[in-house]
């Protein structure tokens, strides 16, 4: 018993010293690892993520910058207004009260572009900017609620929506001080640009990064609206001191259209022109030269586009810039982490599909990073060639909307297919006009993205399954299954080759000069045997059809001037028939031939001046007859040119309704 006891003694000891050494070791380990816990955030605290933009803090809130630009941008509207009313720049508004001025004069043929190029895209960078940001208005701070399922939600839907609405009323009078032509509507420009310039370089260089997207997605989008506004700051300032220089009441008339007369005067010069360059067309640059005109957009004499043609060019320029900055910063720098970010785990998550690389670790983690950099490299070539192709088809699209407003400045009816051909303007057409510009530029940034979609699955399949394997001599798929299924592709082939070689030699004889069908029950036979492999010929050609078919679609879904439809079912194609009603609308609106005869016809009416007219010593017999008011000079002329100028009276005002509105005013003054 004394033994036992002295036994259960012993252990009870060991085990006592066990626990003993036990605690020890646990207290050590705890000693020895409490450091990993040091970098813990402390009180509840959140440590930023890696590669996190920290917030900023600007020394002004933008809340109240922007407060201050929409009261400012309020003030000089209503000052313009009581401008125009005050200088009577409209006669129409002599009766009434303050009038607001026009943003931009899309139909006047001398309207300066530049303005309004600048002010649209200014606008549409806004909008651009106005995406990824968190409060929908600048000045408006949006309060979070919870929700039922406990998360925070912010009510930002209709905000967004009213900011649509916001941004062109702030915009509104930057715009509209170049309409007034006056030297006080000048200086509230430059106030205003000032303003608004000054604003955007403040934030910019206080704020550079910004957590939405990228870090320098803000200040990179906010490039062309810096650039749009630095060039309205240093417009205003030029037009002021032009205007101060300027004597009073020169250039007040808006009766001065230079560009309708260099338009008529080309045109009626014109035969002099083609019979002077006729002789030096056959040397093969010019013919080079000539192709060259035809396919790239370049500036010919006595024409201009419309401003909103114009317009549509900038506004593509940019969306280009937009969507191809946010494809760049929204996919490239997140496969450059992810590159960076491969270990040898990635190993064990291949063998959890069944992808076995290489027995050797590192030599897994390089194929995968060589992998990445490829699919980076397929994503930025499909994005440079995507861009290339809309901006090619843009320049392409400029040289189309000049041969077409030519030829309807000629009174010639395009081939729109079963569209209206009349030229009065319908309401539909009307509506037409007014969305051209926004349409053609949703048509671009929705046409560049289906195209880097398009182009970047076609590089990344050629580069995956045709270039590494042929390089590397690895992962051979696809040569792989081209060489089991090689009798397939022969028989095709060769059926392919026989019937065309048969079509040329044996079926085919040419009596008299004239091809004629020979060795009928031949063909019949061969036909009738060769109708299977002609099914599955089809089928190829079928799936090359739909190939192309999407390619053509996708490469020339942003012109508007193309319709992707056939010829009878074009009056279907929604972009296309907003570009023949608009058109319609700018060929019978403002023709630079009627505005010079409504020009002419008017002026008249008062004493002439030199840098008012047109040089009688000139021009030729046509721009005399237009110009010639006084019946004593009319009867010199002989009947038939009286004859001539009475038809062309008609057939302009025919084609041109628009001048019936001033002939009659014209007449009864006269």
């Amino acid at each position: 018993m004394v033994t036992n006891d002295g036994e259960g003694g012993e252990e009870k000891g060991r085990s006592m010293s066990s626990q003993a050494a036990g605690n020890q070791t646990a207290s050590g380990a705890a000693d020895d690892y409490s450091d990993w816990y040091l970098d813990e955030p402390q009180d509840g605290q959140e440590l930023p993520a890696e590669g996190a933009v920290p917030s900023c803090h600007p020394s002004v809130l933008s809340g109240l910058l922007h407060t201050c630009l929409a009261v400012l941008s309020v003030l000089v509207l209503l000052l313009l207004a009581v401008l125009m009313r005050r200088r009577q720049l409209r006669p129409r508004c002599r009766h009434g009260g303050p009038r607001l001025p026009s943003p931009v004069d899309f139909l006047a043929g001398d309207m300066t572009w530049t303005v309004p190029a600048a002010v649209f895209m200014v606008l549409f960078s806004s909008l651009c900017l106005l995406l990824p940001a968190e409060d929908a208005l600048p000045f408006l701070t949006l309060a979070s609620f919870p929700s039922g399922d406990g998360r925070t939600v912010t009510l930002r839907g209709p905000w967004k929506i009213l900011s649509l609405l916001y941004y062109p009323a702030l915009y509104y009078p930057l715009a509209a001080c170049a309409t007034v032509r006056h030297g006080a509507a000048h200086l509230l420009g430059s106030m205003l640009s000032w303003a608004h310039f000054g604003v955007q370089v403040w934030q910019r260089a206080e704020c550079p990064q910004t957590p939405q997207i990228h870090k320098y997605y803000s200040l990179l989008a906010s490039l062309p609206l810096l650039l749009g506004l630095g060039f309205l700051s240093l417009w205003y300032p030029v037009q002021l001191v032009r205007s101060v220089r300027r004597r009073p009441g020169v250039g007040s008339e808006g009766l001065q259209s230079s560009y309708s007369e260099d338009y008529l005067r080309t045109l009626l010069c014109r035969k002099k022109l083609a019979s002077s360059s006729r002789a030096s067309k056959h040397g093969f640059l010019s013919r080079a030269w000539v192709s060259y005109r035809n396919y790239i957009y370049t500036p010919q004499r006595g024409f201009r586009l419309p401003l909103k043609l114009v317009l549509s060019a900038t506004l593509t320029g940019s969306a280009i810039y937009q969507v191809a900055l946010l494809l760049l910063v929204g996919v490239v720098p997140t496969i450059q982490r992810m590159r960076a970010g491969i270990t040898t785990d990635i190993c064990y998550l291949l063998a959890g599909f069944g992808i076995l690389l290489s027995e050797d670790k590192q030599e897994v983690v390089g194929l995968v990073k060589y992998y990445l950099w490829a699919l980076e490299a397929c994503y930025i070539s499909a994005l440079v060639l995507s861009c290339s192709l809309t901006f090619l088809m843009l320049i392409r699209s400029l040289v189309t909307h000049r041969t077409n407003l030519q030829a309807l400045h000629r009174g010639a009816a395009l081939d729109l297919g079963p569209l209206p051909q009349h030229p009065h303007p319908s309401r539909q057409a009307i509506v037409c006009w007014m969305s051209f510009s926004a349409y053609h530029t949703a048509f671009t940034c929705l046409g560049l993205l289906v195209q880097q979609i398009i182009f970047f699955l076609g590089t990344t399949i050629l580069a995956f399954l045709v270039f590494m394997p042929m390089l590397h001599g690895r992962n051979l798929l696809l040569l792989r299954h081209l060489e089991s299924s090689w009798p397939f592709w022969l028989t095709l082939s060769l059926a392919v080759i026989l019937q065309n070689t048969a079509a040329h030699w044996v079926f085919l004889e040419t009596h008299h000069g004239r091809p004629e069908l020979t060795n009928r029950r031949v063909l019949y036979a061969v036909t009738f045997f060769l109708f299977p492999i002609n099914v599955l010929v089809g089928a190829m050609v079928v799936a090359w059809r739909v190939l192309l078919s999407a390619l053509y679609n996708a490469i020339h879904l942003g012109q508007m001037d193309l319709s992707l439809m056939p010829p009878r079912a074009a009056a279907l194609d929604p972009g296309y028939y907003t570009y023949c009603s608009f058109l319609k609308i700018e060929a019978s609106q403002s023709h630079p031939a009627t505005t010079a005869f409504c020009t002419l016809l008017l002026r008249t009416r008062q004493p002439r001046r030199p840098q008012d007219g047109l040089r009688r010593g000139e021009e030729e017999e046509g721009m005399q007859l237009l110009q010639t008011k006084d019946p004593a000079a009319r009867g010199v002329g002989s009947r038939a040119r009286q004859g001539r100028a009475r038809w062309g009276l008609a057939y302009t005002l025919l084609h041109n309704p628009a001048l019936q509105a001033f002939r009659k005013p014209a007449l009864s003054g006269a």
